[in-house]
């Protein structure tokens, strides 16, 4: 996984990113009408039910496009919230409240969808070993924000990018001549070129499992793909040799059964791809 240093550089691109975007030469609505010296004050208005996720980013956006601007919080980030209930309230200039506005909700609105569906599987999995895992199938320049709704929601992160964990799927063992093959020119790579990163592989069947199982220094088998039954015996041939992973298809009606074949992961794309935004307002006041 990358460092907590890189992570805070992510964030810190999607909040400069973000403020080019739509703020870009000015908020030239609240510059023709609002003076400069006015003040003013607004709040974090929940208007759905769910976990709150992104007040701390918010508070990031906040302090970067205004820092005299003063954040009071009532609900923090993991926290169920319900309709009516209030976040924050924000304080000071009325034309840096308006410029945070959009970038802020729109963050708020998508974290808090993620972390709401991840709260619902980490539910249906309680009583089993099995952790929920995102993947790469995030929204393009937002990914640090999404994965780090998932652990708001009580979910694990996958691999954050293709730099930070080797993954051979299907397409990999396939252009390099099969699974063996795969896997023995990514050992000389990493040894090449004194990376250390956790090494992962697709299996599309038993025979698979099979022959991956022969090779060392596996961190974690992923079984795409697989019914419940192959499921279990692809758990119980790889033992203790190696984590494993459910994926391909798990949703709300399937990830029991999944997890209770004894994989210690499920990802799952639709924590990411799939959810509606909360819907949440900043309402001056």
């Amino acid at each position: 996984m990358i460092s907590e240093q890189q992570f805070q550089t992510e964030l810190d691109i999607i909040i400069q990113n973000g403020i080019r975007e739509d703020i870009g030469p000015g908020d030239y609505s609240s510059l023709a009408c609002i003076p400069n010296t006015a003040t003013g004050k607004a709040k974090l208005l929940v208007k759905d039910k769910g976990i709150i996720a992104g007040v701390a980013f918010a508070k990031m956006i906040v302090e970067k496009v205004d820092p005299s601007l003063k954040m009071e919080i009532f609900i923090d980030d993991g926290a169920k919230v319900q309709y009516g209930d209030i976040a924050f309230h924000l304080y000071g200039s009325s034309q840096s409240i308006l410029k945070a506005e959009r970038l802020l909700l729109n963050s708020m609105q998508r974290m808090s969808a993620i972390a709401t569906k991840t709260n619902q599987y980490v539910k249906l999995l309680e009583g089993t070993k099995t952790q929920i895992l995102d993947t790469r199938k995030t929204t393009p320049g937002f990914r640090a924000c999404e994965k780090w709704a998932v652990k708001i929601g009580g979910g694990a992160n996958h691999r954050f990018a293709l730099y930070d964990m080797i993954m051979l799927k299907d397409n990999h063992n396939d252009f390099a001549g099969g699974i063996t093959e795969a896997i023995t020119k990514t050992k000389q790579y990493l040894q090449q070129h004194n990376l250390d990163l956790k090494i992962i592989v697709e299996a599309r069947n038993l025979h698979e499992v099979e022959e991956i199982i022969q090779n060392e220094g596996i961190n974690r088998i992923l079984l795409d793909n697989f019914n419940y039954e192959d499921t279990q015996t692809a758990v119980a041939l790889i033992g203790d040799i190696c984590q494993t992973e459910s994926s391909g298809n798990i949703n709300e009606n399937t990830i029991r059964q999944y997890a209770e074949c004894g994989v210690d992961f499920i990802s799952s794309g639709a924590l990411t791809h799939s959810v509606y935004n909360m819907d949440l307002s900043l309402k001056a006041f």
